[in-house]
Formats: C-alpha cells, structure tokens, sequence
C-alpha cells in the first residue's frame, strides 16, 4: 500500500537493481546486514565521522536507525536527504542516498552509498550510482551532483571517473577520529548527459516534487 508520504513511494529501477525508498519494513530486512558489519576488517576505512557503522558494540543497528529517522523527519526546501535501499534479486544490500542543500535555488547534490561486503566487486555499486543520478538529473532536472571519496577508497573513485565526474580538488576529514584525505568529484549536468541511459525508469517523482519545495 503506497504511502501518504510521497518521498517514502520514490523508487528507482535499473536491470540489475531498484533503489526503493527506506521504508520501515525495508530498513528491518536490511538490520542483519547491518549487524554483520559493512566495514571490511583490513580494508581502509570508507566513511566519515560521525558513522554509527564503525560501532561495535549492539547498540549500533539502534543507532543507524535513529540516524535514518532522524534525517526523514527533516526534509524541507532548504535540506532534504532521502534514504533508498538496494535491493538486488529481491534481497536488500545496502543504501543510497541523496542529499540536497537549497536545492530549489542551486540544483545541486550530493551522494553517499554502502554496500554489503559479500555484495562488492560486482558493478552494483556503480549501477546504484547511476541509478541516483538519473533520479537526480532526470527526476528533479539537477544542474549538478558531487561526491567525494577517501583518496584510498579505489572503488569509489573509479566510480566516480567511470560515471563521467571530473576532480575538483581535494579536502580533509577524520574516520574513527584519525585525519585522512578527501578527493572530491563534481558531475554537471552537460558531462552527466553523454552517460544517461535509457533503460533506468523512475517512480514517483511528481508527488514527491512538494515536500522538496520543486
């Protein structure tokens, strides 16, 4: 049953995947993927500060959750953040996010996403990229997207180079409190255009377009 929160029926559908609005009931089939731990022991560390995924205690899938809530409740024109789970094969892997700052005045946005360990290595994570930012470019007519990565999370930045962005400069930030790099990325929508693909469909965009103040 769709529900009379339009951000919570957005969805996005590739071939391989859907980006489907982080709903309650899909938040709790992603929990043991969660608890498992996405962080990979031995990996450089993806995320920065504050992640309540670098937490090890059993309070951490209570805290991801809070965070969840928390920034669904705080959608307005001048900041939203919307939550999606990947679902693959029917089975939620992880999440993409959107965010956008004054967006009705700017255009612009940025991204973040995490996926399961045991779901790495098989273009998911550039599929869910594209798949957002056709929800961004083609859905809310975005003028740009940015992003950016720890200069050794590889994967994110060969993402990144693979989708079209361009580097623009770099910056610094802590992970588990410790200072590390930041290459960013910027995507405009000219550069985005020669990548978009026809086979990526979107669902419930116009109802949605009010609560962000479009």
């Amino acid at each position: 049953m769709p529900s009379t929160y339009p951000p919570l029926n957005l969805a996005v559908h590739t071939p391989r995947l859907t980006l489907a609005a982080a709903t309650d009931d899909l938040l709790e089939q992603l929990v043991p993927v969660v608890r498992a731990g996405v962080v990979t022991e031995g990996a450089p560390l993806p995320f920065d500060d504050p992640m309540s995924l670098y937490d090890e205690s059993p309070a951490r899938e209570w805290n991801w959750l809070r965070r969840i809530w928390s920034g669904r409740s705080k959608v307005s024109e001048d900041f939203w953040r919307l939550y999606f789970v990947i679902v693959a094969d029917g089975e939620p892997l992880g999440m993409q996010d959107m965010v956008g700052r004054d967006f009705a005045a700017l255009g612009t946005v940025t991204t973040f996403s995490w996926l399961a360990p045991a779901a790495r290595g098989r273009g998911l994570g550039k599929e869910s990229r594209a798949a957002i930012l056709h929800l961004a470019f083609e859905g809310f007519g975005a003028r740009e997207a940015a992003s950016d990565a720890f200069t050794d999370n590889h994967a994110s930045n060969r993402v990144s180079e693979s989708l079209g962005y361009t580097r623009n400069g770099s910056d610094w930030a802590t992970r588990k409190g410790a200072p590390a790099e930041l290459q960013r990325w910027r995507l405009p929508r000219a550069d985005w255009l020669p990548h978009r693909r026809p086979d990526i469909t979107l669902t419930g965009v116009e109802e949605c377009k009010p609560v962000l103040g479009l």
